[in-house]
């Protein structure tokens, strides 16, 4: 039931408390502003609560079962292990989510953030309705940041239900599948495709596109697939889902292929075509804020809208939804309304795959590149040459720079063990519009994975030791 009606005052309203929403409630905070974080289901957003935390736990447990498949060869024999999955949802639930949810909330605490519980909409430029189950109220502000995420996109031939998953139950589910369609082969449907397939499901993945990881590297795609089929994996590109018939205990869909059908059945499908932002119930349109087709509101290099006085970041706006991209969004959205000069800069944003092998880029591969006119060179050092790769039999991938003729950085790809980890000292070198001879003159150490990136630049400035210069 709903009861009551005031009026309460903020001087910087942020409404959705997901990585970007609470980054930007904290940076204000710190800034000298009243803030008040309105969050209508759990601190922490989708990226803790059903996206990229309880996924990352299910790829790093996925990875350390089969691990040990794989260990014989190093003489390390494991005989009869088992998989209690009920024990590890427990685990993630209690020791990961919980633990990041309650420190998210100490941590708003004590920066003096208020935080509300509710779903907030707009009746006018400065004021917002935040409906909860026990009460409504109307909140006056002098800023707004909308950080309000994006949610699973649904067709209308796979609507979520039963036997048709998001990724959100998928994360949820108390069995390991003995068989699971993934429908969508960018990286979500990859990093979740993998993890059930290492732990023993039989996955199919139908991809639209000529190829998976649309966008990506087409070397990477190359590397990926191979190892997808070595898990069993069956990858159908190109195919497009007409139809499903889904039972009590299991689902089919037909999908065209080449002017031709065909059926594939599983215990669960999984959806995985991409997010929608959560923007249309806001009342955004009256009240002047621009938004377009896809739901995605208009903002300039602040991060304003077209009101000045309210922002949006993240998944809300234009660009690709990761949490690091929202959370730094957040930071600038913040920074502006307290007057201190901030504007948003892509030229360092990352992207991670984790999937096995991980995946991690940043700025221009070699083909976009030269699609914008460089004049391209590029410096590539396999994992197989790499000391630290051998020694823990992960020798799978390649470490790549791409620059002008110039020798400027224009973008570094790494597929390979610990992918993720390693592109942050190339995030830097994009971020401080380091040449290669600056990644060449610094100083790795040995034995190391990152080595990678200095024998490419030097490979790069054909200065290589560790292979022939050509």
């Amino acid at each position: 039931m709903v009861v009551g009606d005031f009026i309460a005052e903020t001087g910087v309203l942020v409404i959705g408390g997901g990585p970007g929403g609470y980054t930007a409630a904290i940076r204000a905070a710190q800034l000298g502003q009243e803030v008040t974080l309105v969050e209508k289901k759990a601190l922490g957003g989708i990226c803790l609560n059903e996206g990229c935390i309880p996924s990352k736990a299910l790829i790093s447990a996925a990875e350390d079962y089969h691990k040990l498949s794989k260990m014989a060869a190093r003489g390390i024999e494991v005989e009869h292990a088992t998989l209690n999955f009920s024990k590890f949802q427990e685990w993630k639930n209690k020791q990961v989510i919980s633990r990041l949810s309650g420190g998210i909330a100490a941590l708003c605490k004590s920066n003096n953030v208020n935080i509300m519980e509710g779903e907030a909409y707009f009746t006018d430029k400065n004021e917002v309705r935040v409906i909860s189950d026990y009460a409504s109220q109307r909140i006056r502000f002098g800023h707004c940041i909308i950080a309000t995420g994006s949610r699973p996109i649904e067709i209308s031939t796979l609507p979520f239900g039963g036997r048709i998953l998001s990724s959100t139950e998928a994360l949820s589910l108390d069995e390991i599948p003995g068989s699971m369609i993934v429908v969508g082969g960018g990286y979500i449907g990859i990093e979740l495709g993998t993890a059930f397939a290492k732990f023993g499901t039989k996955v199919t993945i139908i991809e639209a596109t000529s190829n998976i990881l649309p966008g990506f590297d087409i070397e990477m795609s190359r590397i990926l697939k191979k190892n997808l089929k070595k898990l069993g994996v069956h990858i159908h590109t190109g195919a497009t889902v007409i139809r499903n018939e889904a039972a009590e205990h299991n689902v089919t869909i037909t999908a065209r292929m080449e002017e031709q059908e065909e059926m594939f059945q599983a215990d669960y499908c999984l959806v995985t075509v991409g997010r929608r932002p959560n923007t249309e119930h806001l009342g955004l349109k009256e009240i002047g804020i621009k938004v377009d087709e896809k739901g995605l509101i208009q903002i300039n290099e602040q991060c304003r809208t077209t009101v000045p006085h309210i922002f949006a970041i993240g998944d809300a706006v234009p660009g690709p939804a990761l949490a690091h991209k929202a959370s730094y969004e957040g930071k600038v959205a913040a920074e502006a309304i307290a007057n201190v000069h901030s504007v948003i800069d892509y030229v360092g944003l990352p992207a991670v795959v984790f999937s096995d092998p991980e995946i991690a880029t940043v700025g221009l591969n070699e083909v976009q590149a030269k699609e914008q006119g460089y004049q391209v060179k590029v410096g590539k050092f396999p994992f197989s040459a790499n000391g630290r790769a051998l020694t823990s039999d992960e020798t799978e991938g390649f470490t790549k720079i791409v620059a002008d003729e110039d020798e400027r950085v224009l973008g570094v790809q790494i597929i390979g063990s610990q992918a993720s980890n390693m592109i942050s000292g190339a995030v830097l070198a994009m971020e401080m519009g380091a040449k290669v001879e600056d990644i060449s003159l610094t100083i790795y150490p040995h034995p190391t994975l990152a080595e990678g990136i200095l024998e490419a630049s030097e490979i790069l400035l054909k200065k290589a030791i560790h292979m022939v210069n050509s």
